[in-house]
């Protein structure tokens, strides 16, 4: 998206800029938690490994497991595992829930840490010199955790890892975020078509074999809700009419209906939506049988791959 296409009018345009560097901290960490992951993976120490297998011997015990095993250049389930991937049985009859957390942080290969990051980069940055670290880092904390909630619910016999919960939802909370602001910008147009196609793509993706399109959507419905709440901003003209209301002309309002409506809404279904699924979740349901359909969101079959 470019700038023009986020630039706001009025007296908006000369709001402070907040200094990103909560972002680029969450890259390091995604990055340095991966190399840890790596150097415990140990892949010439595994049985696949012994037989030389490993991909990019030279990198040592930091070397990738064998490609028919994991095609991303990472390492193997286990050590994802034990390194707190999301795994519905670990959570609810093991009771760690920690792992609703963790899985965000760790990535199944580079390619998959490399996708991430990098979107994690555009999106994350232009946010949080917008509105500041707190509401960024909230976002993107609640709505991975969003993501692990609805994936733990219908995916309850694999793993999953990866920060694209939390990514989807920094993508929401931009939409919502355009949609609440939306009298403040202009060239709204092209940056809703801009934010939806991105959202669409990444969706699509999640179509595929192997993808937790389910992390996606939950992180995606918990960013585009928080975005009504923490990222509303006062409507064009209330700075000039608060200025005025001292010389007797009376103020504008800081917010218009519309906003505070969205502002309630948005409140409501996200705590209602977190603790439904949290009591779903530790109740043992299976999201698939309340809904029959739903297994199509995350995986769709064809002709080239089966689900």
């Amino acid at each position: 998206m470019s700038s023009r296409d986020m630039e706001r009018g009025g007296k908006h345009r000369g709001d402070t800029q907040w200094t990103s560097w909560l972002t680029p901290t969450i890259v390091v960490a995604n990055v340095a938690i991966f190399i840890v992951v790596m150097f415990i993976n140990d892949c010439p120490k595994t049985t696949r490994g012994a037989n030389g297998d490993c991909v990019a011997k030279f990198l040592g015990r930091f070397s990738f497991q064998p490609l028919r095993e994991n095609p991303l250049l990472g390492p193997s389930s286990s050590t994802l595992e034990k390194m707190g991937a999301l795994d519905w049985k670990k959570v609810v009859q093991g009771n760690e829930k920690w792992r609703l957390i963790t899985a965000m942080w760790l990535h199944a290969g580079i390619f998959h840490l490399f996708t991430n990051m990098f979107n994690v980069i555009i999106f994350g940055i232009r946010l949080e010199q917008q509105f500041g670290f707190i509401r960024i880092g909230l976002i993107y904390l609640i709505s991975g955790f969003g993501g692990s909630i609805l994936s733990a619910l219908f995916l309850q016999n694999s793993i999953s890892v990866g920060a694209s919960g939390a990514l989807l939802g920094l993508m929401g909370a931009m939409l919502s975020e355009l949609l609440i602001n939306w009298t403040i910008y202009e060239s709204k147009l092209g940056a809703l078509f801009t934010i939806l196609f991105i959202i669409a793509v990444d969706l699509a993706i999640g179509l595929l074999p192997w993808v937790d399109n389910f992390a996606h959507i939950g992180g995606l419905l918990t960013g585009f809700f928080l975005g009504f709440i923490l990222l509303i901003q006062p409507q064009v003209g209330w700075e000039e009419s608060r200025k005025s209301s001292q010389y007797g002309a009376r103020a504008r309002s800081k917010y218009n209906p519309c906003q505070y409506l969205l502002f309630f809404i948005a409140t409501v279904l996200v705590v209602a939506g977190l603790t439904i699924g949290l009591v779903m979740l530790f109740k043992g349901e299976n999201g698939n049988k309340h809904c029959k359909w739903c297994h199509r969101l995350d995986c769709y079959p064809t002709s080239k791959w089966s689900c």
